[in-house]
């Protein structure tokens, strides 16, 4: 019995301790589920609260860049108006830096910061709707453009590999313009910028000028010509002229340098020689440019006034050319200019402004300020006389020549004077009454200047 005793007192805590084990058991499974549960319950809400913020941090990032898409898109809308203003040619994603108007007159083409070229139909100037077709610039940008004689290829200068890239234009069955292809870059040449390029109308040369001194003719195949230095202890300009015959350069010196381009019989290189020089500034030579046929150049100058020259001269007997005019002009910084094709405009881009002067009188007959956000980068007249042409941010404002088709009916009223007879003088008025009534319509019931300014 005491044995039995003893048995039952020893098994009695062992079935407490038991009892007590597995009730710890149980409480640490229980907290380890809690806890467990806890966790989830913590990383699904972080999880979510993750998921809230980073929805919230899209939501405020997509409504930041909304805005500054905004921000940009409103900075870069056009704003400008004026009674001249024909159309602006929207389209490029960055700055416009050049263009060129193709021989033929039927196109212009532009080059952006956006690596893109587009060509535009002239035709549709005055028209609401402007169609284009665009080229891209493979791994590089175009600084400078221009059209081949043909009108069927352009030449470009390139930011990134300073160098010149040919490309070639396609033609569609309908007749249209087709693609846009490059063709082959020039061996690199130039240790300074290239800042301006041209092509002879003969289709013989090209020509580039870089912000040192130098410039260089190239065959159209990318042969080098030949290399000038220009003594102008940098060059702030360089053009072809438009009768292919002479290249030009003007710089920190005082004057315009021309030279001929030689070629003999059978289109073989000859070489430059010096023809004439365009004196009579007191300081530097922004820039230059010359009518349709080389007769006449206009230039302007550091020393802010712009002169008007008769270059229709025997410069292989000596002759200089003639000053036929000088005007003034108010700006202290570095400037553009261009000479319509018929020689009785001028119109001078500096910063974000444009003036327009007659040529025959010398003086200014328009003023236009902030047409860009930023500065004009290129200034030109079209073929017919009719249209000015400036480049700026990204779009290319048109504007009506109104100062042409005045100078053209001053002109016209001065010839009826002296027409021998009468059919010739009724043609001449015909001429006077359709420059008129163009004018009319450009200018409807306005007198033609910004601000109601009387003429």
């Amino acid at each position: 019995m005491a044995d039995v005793g003893n048995s039952d007192a020893v098994s009695v805590p062992a079935f407490a301790v038991t009892a007590a084990v597995g009730a710890v058991i149980i409480l640490i499974m229980l907290v380890c589920n809690v806890g467990k549960g806890n966790k989830q319950k913590s990383e699904s809400e972080e999880k979510e609260n993750e998921e809230k913020t980073t929805k919230n941090e899209k939501t405020e990032k997509h409504g930041k860049k909304t805005k500054a898409q905004k921000m940009v898109k409103k900075s870069h809308s056009v704003q400008f108006s004026h009674p001249w203003l024909a159309c602006n040619l929207k389209g490029h994603s960055g700055r416009i830096l050049s263009m060129d108007l193709s021989p033929n007159g039927k196109y212009l083409i532009t080059a952006s910061d956006d690596r893109t070229v587009m060509i535009w139909n002239t035709k549709e100037f005055s028209q609401k709707e402007h169609k284009s077709v665009r080229g891209n610039v493979e791994y590089d940008h175009a600084t400078r453009v221009k059209y081949s004689p043909d009108s069927k290829a352009f030449v470009c200068s390139l930011s990134n590999e300073n160098t010149v890239r040919i490309f070639r234009i396609g033609k569609k069955d309908t007749g249209g313009i087709g693609n846009i292809t490059a063709a082959f870059d020039f061996e690199k040449k130039h240790s300074a910028d290239i800042i301006y390029i041209g092509i002879a109308s003969n289709g013989k040369f090209i020509m580039t000028c870089s912000s040192d001194t130098t410039i260089m003719i190239w065959s159209i195949k990318g042969d080098v010509f030949d290399s000038i230095d220009t003594r102008q202890m940098n060059n702030s300009f360089g053009a072809v002229s438009p009768c292919g015959r002479f290249i030009a350069s003007s710089g920190f010196t005082p004057d315009v340098k021309v030279w001929e381009v030689g070629f003999d019989k059978a289109g073989n290189y000859t070489g430059c020689k010096r023809a004439f020089e365009l004196k009579g500034h007191s300081a530097g030579v922004y820039s230059f440019s010359f009518n349709g046929d080389s007769s006449r150049m206009v230039s302007v100058s550091k020393d802010r006034t712009w002169k008007y020259w008769n270059t229709d001269i025997r410069y292989d007997m000596g002759q200089d050319p003639y000053l036929l005019k000088t005007g003034s002009i108010e700006f202290t910084s570095p400037c553009l200019v261009a000479l319509s094709p018929d020689g009785r405009s001028v119109a001078i881009a500096n910063e974000s402004t444009i003036s327009v002067h007659n040529a025959i009188s010398g003086e200014q007959e328009e003023k236009m300020s902030n047409v860009f956000s930023g500065e004009v980068t290129d200034l030109s007249f079209d073929l017919t006389n009719k249209y000015i042409l400036c480049s700026g941010d990204r779009h290319v404002s048109v504007f009506n020549n109104v100062t042409g088709y005045r100078a053209s009916v001053d002109d016209l009223l001065e010839k009826v004077k002296s027409a021998n007879t009468q059919a010739q003088k009724e043609r001449i008025r015909q001429q006077i009454s359709d420059a008129q009534e163009a004018l009319n319509n450009i200018l409807g019931q306005s007198n033609g200047h910004a601000g109601g300014q009387k003429a």
